[in-house]
């Protein structure tokens, strides 16, 4: 800026929401009045509001539209009057429809083909925007790997290796822990229903128990997440038709179309190191013989997200 001083940074999110239709996929885009454009559903961040919310609430206000988020698309950064704007854009398929009533804001909402959207949208950064949509899947399923939330420290325990691990699974989440883990359900939902798979360690379960009584799911233990004394059993190998892991494209089982399937919430345990996760890729169908990749296209991922297994606990803001 003139005066030396940086630009405010106006944090703001959207969506490129889809459907499938007769003849394809297609997406929506609004009318704002006030400028006389055509884009897409978005807004500015509220305080204290994470993106992904700032997403969903956005495109519900200006659409009547509820959606679930998929994958990531590149933001768009453009000076406004204001400062420089930072749109964090999601694909997010539509999920339910809510009357719409025309406002000073946004005047019309059309659903449009996805192939012909760009004649109607009035800036190049949307066109880009729909460019970079149409060239991968429209429909994708997240995958999404967490460190448990905070569960203080660990107390010394007289006795063997056994009850020291007995004692150690046995540890809960601290106040602050089960706080963040209320707030991380919340910011999950934005993904939908999504399989649940967890450590043993009580801290784990925790960690995504809100996630799964708010969406009706089970979560599921898993031996590879786990820590024990001694060698770590081996999960059985689920057949393919049964394989809903979202890291392995997500094939559907009987009866169900792919589309259909769910993501995975992932919870591994804080002591998860390599030699484990050969483990956890073979369960999901991404590891061949000898450890080599499975063959096959490469999976199709949504986003990833929380610390590195193993590395610090991941806070939720």
């Amino acid at each position: 800026m003139a005066d030396g001083t940086e630009p405010r940074l106006i944090r703001a999110a959207g969506a490129v929401v889809w459907r499938s239709g007769h003849a394809g996929t297609e997406i929506v885009l609004v009318h704002r009045p006030r400028y006389d454009d055509w884009s897409y559903p978005k807004g500015k961040r509220e305080r204290g509001e994470h993106v992904l919310r700032t997403a969903i609430r956005e495109v519900r206000e200006e659409t009547g539209h509820g959606v679930v988020l998929g994958r990531t698309l590149s933001p768009s950064v453009y000076p406004t009057t204001a400062g420089t704007k930072h749109v964090s854009y999601w694909a997010a398929r539509h999920v339910q429809s809510r009357a719409f009533t025309p406002n000073d804001e946004v005047d019309e909402v059309l659903w449009l083909p996805a192939a012909t959207a760009h004649e109607r949208l009035t800036y190049e950064r949307d066109v880009a925007l729909l460019g970079e949509f149409r060239s991968g899947p429209a429909g994708t399923k997240p995958l999404i790997l967490l460190r448990h939330a905070a569960a203080g420290s660990r107390a010394p325990v007289a006795g063997d290796d056994a009850a020291a691990a007995a004692a150690d699974l046995a540890r809960p989440l601290d106040a602050s822990g089960e706080a963040d883990a209320k707030i991380l359900a919340e910011l999950l939902t934005s993904y939908g229903e999504c399989q649940v798979i967890s450590s043993a360690a009580e801290r784990c379960v925790a960690t995504v128990r809100p996630y799964a009584e708010a969406m009706g799911v089970p979560i599921q233990v898993e031996p590879a997440f786990t820590v024990t004394p001694g060698p770590i059993p081996r999960p059985c190998p689920l057949p393919a038709s049964q394989r809903s892991c979202p890291a392995a494209g997500f094939t559907a089982g009987p009866g169900r179309r792919a589309g259909d399937e769910p993501g995975g919430v992932g919870r591994a345990d804080t002591h998860l190191r390599a030699p484990r996760e050969p483990a956890l890729a073979d369960r999901c169908g991404l590891q061949g013989p000898g450890g080599r990749p499975a063959p096959g296209p490469a999976p199709r991922e949504g986003r990833v997200l929380g610390a590195p297994v193993g590395g610090r606990r991941a806070r939720v803001r």
